[in-house]
């Protein structure tokens, strides 16, 4: 599994058309091929702060992801919005649940 982590500065200027073009993102891209799950969240220590949160069956599904135009227009537009440019950290994940938790 691949496991994706990611924020983005919220502005009060754009605010709302941040937390929508993340939600719609991230509902887009759970249609894709391979995500097993995207979701985007408040920081609840850091009001201003996007936090995305995804899981992809493999690195084939995250490149045809990075390759959708949509993809490459969310991060440009956000990049444009945002104080500071958007963070993105990409890790290979094994799932021991079970091995942990019996």
């Amino acid at each position: 599994m691949i496991l994706i982590t990611g924020h983005v500065i919220l502005t009060s200027e754009h605010r709302e058309r941040m937390i929508a073009l993340g939600a719609l993102h991230s509902a887009r891209s759970r249609a894709e091929p391979g995500c097993l799950a995207h979701n985007c969240h408040i920081d609840i220590e850091n009001p201003d702060r996007l936090v995305f949160v995804e899981e992809w069956e493999s690195i084939d599904a995250v490149r045809a992801h990075f390759a959708v135009p949509e993809s490459a227009a969310f991060v440009a537009e956000m990049r444009a919005l945002s104080p500071q440019p958007p963070v993105i950290r990409i890790y290979t994940a094994d799932d021991i649940t079970a091995k942990l938790m019996g």
